[in-house]
């Protein structure tokens, strides 16, 4: 019988429903590279992954025999070529729409109001997809357009997550600190006065801003809760753009 781990693996602890545990435990061991990992030593896979070395040695085997990982000369591993052809693959038929305009319509079922994706464009921001809220009654931004990026919350998370707007010495240096340390901005009237916004940023699989999530409200329906909702939707495209 194998021995059971004293702590549970990062695959066990997050498996995945009506799978395979020993698939979720390989595609763990791929999981921890990170943009800095060249190569991992078995012992730190087996550090990451939280799996015993002799589990981490099986699925290596498997995993190099298919060509996803690839062991050096001087004994370390690092993802195989079948990784980069399917990048490839993914590379060639990626659309960006395909990925954000679900996830904006999930947040205008949950919260009933207009969700967009902002994305910076020189010293402006483009409101590149748009969903409208159901309501009659709503702002009539549409994809395509230019907005600010010195006001509104989707210009204001541009702005404080870029590394040289947001640290650029002005009257608005301490209002983007506190952005950057809540992860999100919401504010009344800070573009137009009958208009509420809320918004999120959305990075880069390489950790660099790529977009801001933003739903837009008419002051009269303001509701501070679905800033829960925004950052999700956020949370959701992370990664996943670029």
């Amino acid at each position: 019988m194998p021995r059971k781990a004293v702590t549970e693996s990062i695959a066990d602890a997050d498996a995945a429903q009506g799978g395979v545990a020993a698939v979720d435990r390989a595609l763990s061991l791929m999981s921890v590279f990170t943009s800095s990992d060249h190569a991992l030593s078995l012992r730190e896979l087996a550090e990451r992954t939280r799996l015993y070395k002799s589990t981490v040695l099986r699925l290596l085997a498997s995993l190099e025999h298919a060509q996803w990982i690839q062991r050096l000369e001087d004994g370390r591993y690092a993802l195989g070529p079948e990784v980069a052809r399917l990048h490839g693959i993914y590379s060639a038929s990626f659309s960006l729409e395909r990925v954000v305009i679900p996830v904006l319509r999930e947040l205008v079922a949950t919260t009933g109001e207009s969700a967009a994706y902002h994305v910076r464009q020189g010293d402006a921001r483009l409101c590149l997809y748009r969903v409208d809220s159901p309501h009659p009654v709503r702002d009539h931004i549409r994809a395509g357009d230019l907005l600010p990026l010195d006001r509104g919350s989707g210009g204001r998370i541009l702005t404080a997550f870029d590394d040289i707007l947001g640290n650029a010495p002005g009257p608005d240096q301490e209002l983007y600190r506190k952005i950057r340390s809540d992860g999100y901005f919401a504010a009344i009237g800070d573009r137009l006065s009958e208009v509420a916004g809320i918004s999120a940023p959305v990075f880069s699989a390489a950790g660099t801003l790529a977009a801001a999530v933003t739903l837009t409200v008419p002051v009269h329906r303001y509701n501070p809760a679905h800033v829960t909702a925004v950052r999700r939707a956020a949370s959701q495209l992370s990664s996943r753009v670029g």
